[in-house]
């Protein structure tokens, strides 16, 4: 649900990106800045074919050190990667809701990789993401954070960054870049699969309901993180911390699922055993979250998502609208946030930021049911968007 970066996809990806070179360059439509981003694209999916060998583009050394980011909340845990030779490009990222923090190992490929395209890169997990809350107290410490590194001219030279937030970091990463503190400091903003509406996203994670009428299977991990923060107003105050933990063991297996397997089983069966011993109606709660009965579960939640998320400091379509160019992209088949979500976030930010404003849906990105075979168009268009993306900021 946090950080969604897809290694699986990396032998698809490679053939198409491969196709799309070759085609579109004998039509001499390519140039260096775009198999630049084609590398990219294969670095960040994993890619060790022979496709990315041949790109004539070689990914810098970089170093790593963790740093300590001052925020109104305290100091933040972060990561510095620093490419040898930087050019002028600062990036602040800020992943989704996981429990793993600068060790978390695709945040630290998705940071590492970025860096060596010759960017400064700042990773900065949030503690209330980390402990699956989507709180306004995390908009505040990504404005911070991204104000502390704009001002540091030894980590960004030219005074301005660019902020990239990742699945609900993206959202709220849109709501941050808004604020009057962020004017001028940022060369763009970035969401990778964020939301444009948190009630509404929690809405389709309890019924499955999409805006224009149609459904979709959510995915079950999304209401466990929506009953977490629901707690003290579904069960008794005695049974409030017992099922937290339960909830907690649960959802960190979520976590590992795609790193380490066997020990997310393990946890898994841990939760069970924890919901065994609650007492009612927590067991009940935590069956149904064991179970994925999202169908049980999303009904005695639904009439929380207004309370819950219904914050403007949680909802760039809430919210003042930046100023700074925003790229946004979004898994075509997402079932945690939505895809609608993209297009409705840029109509908001063209109608009230009066900025730039560019957004893709790729099969190439989907949570679930990704394409067995990747047409070349949709290759084409991803490395194209990631081209200017890349390229909006200037040395």
């Amino acid at each position: 649900m946090g950080n969604r970066y897809h290694a699986g996809m990396s032998v698809r990806l490679s053939l198409a990106v491969l196709s799309a070179l070759l085609v579109f360059g004998a039509a001499g439509w390519i140039v260096a800045p775009y198999v630049v981003s084609a590398a990219f694209l294969l670095d960040m999916a994993g890619s060790t074919s022979w496709v990315r060998r041949a790109l004539p583009v070689r990914a810098q050394p970089v170093t790593a050190r963790d740093v300590q980011v001052p925020t109104r909340g305290g100091p933040l845990a972060s990561r510095l990667y620093q490419p040898a030779t930087p050019t002028r490009r600062s990036l602040i990222v800020f992943p989704g809701v996981h429990e793993g923090g600068v060790n978390e190992p695709r945040l630290v490929a998705f940071s590492r990789r970025l860096a060596a395209t010759g960017t400064t890169v700042l990773s900065v997990p949030l503690p209330d993401l980390r402990a699956y809350r989507i709180t306004p107290a995390s908009t505040d410490l990504i404005e911070d954070a991204t104000a502390w590194l704009a001002a540091n001219r030894a980590l960004a030279p030219t005074g301005r960054v660019g902020l990239v937030g990742v699945s609900f970091s993206g959202g709220l990463a849109l709501v941050a870049a808004g604020r009057p503190s962020l004017t001028d400091k940022l060369q763009l903003v970035v969401s990778l699969g964020g939301h444009a509406d948190l009630p509404r996203v929690l809405t389709y994670l309890c019924t499955g309901r999409l805006p224009d009428g149609t459904t979709r299977p959510p995915h079950d991990y999304g209401v466990g993180v929506l009953l977490l923060g629901a707690l003290d107003r579904l069960v008794p105050p005695d049974q409030v911390e017992p099922l937290r933990h339960a909830l907690v063991t649960f959802l960190d297996a979520s976590g590992l699922e795609s790193t380490d397997r066997a020990t997310a089983v393990q946890m898994f069966e841990d939760a069970r055993h924890e919901a065994d011993a609650l007492q009612e109606p927590a067991r009940t709660f935590m069956r149904w979250v064991d179970d994925r009965n999202v169908a049980a579960l999303g009904p005695k939640l639904l009439p929380l998502v207004e309370i819950l998320g219904g914050a403007a400091a949680l909802s760039p379509d809430r919210s003042p609208a930046t100023h700074a160019p925003v790229f946004l992209l979004h898994g075509a088949d997402d079932n945690v946030i939505p895809s609608s979500e993209t297009p409705m976030a840029a109509d908001y930010l063209r109608q009230h930021g009066d900025t730039r404003v560019e957004w893709l849906l790729t099969p190439l990105l989907a949570h679930a049911n990704v394409l067995d075979r990747v047409p070349l168009g949709d290759a084409w268009r991803l490395v194209r968007f990631w081209q200017r993306m890349l390229t909006a900021a200037p040395d």
